[in-house]
């Protein structure tokens, strides 16, 4: 048993309670449900010590968020492309329609085991863990931790929002050339930045469009909601988008496409990126092809 993350309560907050409070300051518990679920088993505490979900947060109080899971991950044997690796941490290429973790064996924490190598440093975590968390239907980039230092730091990068994470998505119509969503989710404020990069004519929607996207908050899916706010919701989202943008078995296009960091130990930041999913490039393509073949 190790902590996994903790947070100070600044000076200056809303009286709110302890599950309240603890929604959204850990990357690892993005959910109300997540939070409530760890308070109740003991991994969520107060101070040092076990609290029930309705004590009064106060300045100055400590939350700390242990890793109480003792079995180890069983063996799912599928390759993941793993885009970089050292003694302390490593980053993966989650495929699309798998989940992180979880209750199931077809997860990316089954599939570590046999992709990422054993750390050889004393305080090496007894198998690696992801440090945050993508959609289900998400592809791309996940930052994966093998020493508990290097879970540590991550997660306190993550709660100050010193990780740069980049998306790229493919959405339906055309949406501004540039801007910034500002859109509360949950109660909660969220912002997110996306830039237009390129429109192609459409048979089924007019106009389909690449952007980038900037996630300024963690909010649950929250560039699909923002994207879908600004309407033009992302290809494939058959929870936020609109009928007609879903392409049978073509999944989300939405993917991780880049991270920059501070590196958990050695002095040095790191830029990592992979090149747009083939599908989304495929789709671009089809869709301007068959525009220019029925309508010239």
């Amino acid at each position: 048993m190790f902590i996994l993350a903790s947070h100070t309560v600044p000076p200056i907050i809303e009286k709110q309670r302890f599950s309240d409070y603890a929604c959204g300051v850990f990357a690892q518990l993005p959910s109300r449900k997540g939070v409530k679920k760890a308070i109740k088993k003991g991994a969520l505490q107060l101070n040092g010590n076990v609290a029930d979900t309705g004590r009064w947060i106060q300045p100055g109080d400590v939350i700390t968020l242990w890793d109480l899971e003792e079995t180890p991950p069983k063996p799912y044997e599928y390759d993941l492309e793993v885009v970089f690796e050292d003694d302390y941490l490593a980053v993966i290429n989650k495929p699309a329609g798998v989940k992180v973790s979880g209750n199931q064996f077809r997860t990316i924490v089954n599939m570590l085991p046999q992709n990422i190598q054993p750390s050889p440093l004393a305080d090496a975590l007894k198998w690696a863990k992801p440090v945050h968390r993508l959609d289900v239907p998400t592809s791309g980039l996940l930052i994966i931790a093998k020493t508990a230092q290097a879970h540590m730091n991550l997660g306190q990068q993550l709660e100050q929002k010193t990780i740069q994470k980049t998306y790229h998505a493919i959405v339906q119509g055309t949406p501004p050339t540039q801007g910034h969503i500002y859109e509360p989710i949950d109660g909660q404020t969220a912002h997110s930045e996306y830039t237009l990069l390129q429109t192609v004519p459409s048979l089924q929607n007019e106009t389909v469009s690449l952007v980038r996207l900037s996630p300024h908050t963690g909010r649950t899916h929250q560039l699909r909601i923002h994207m879908a706010h600004l309407g033009t919701p992302i290809v494939g989202d058959i929870e936020y988008g609109e009928q007609g943008n879903t392409l049978l078995h073509k999944g989300l296009f939405l993917a991780a496409t880049s991270l920059e960091f501070a590196h958990p130990v050695l002095d040095k930041m790191l830029n990592i990126s992979i090149d747009l999913p083939h599908k989304f490039v495929s789709l671009l393509e089809r869709e301007e092809r068959r525009h220019h073949k029925f309508k010239g």
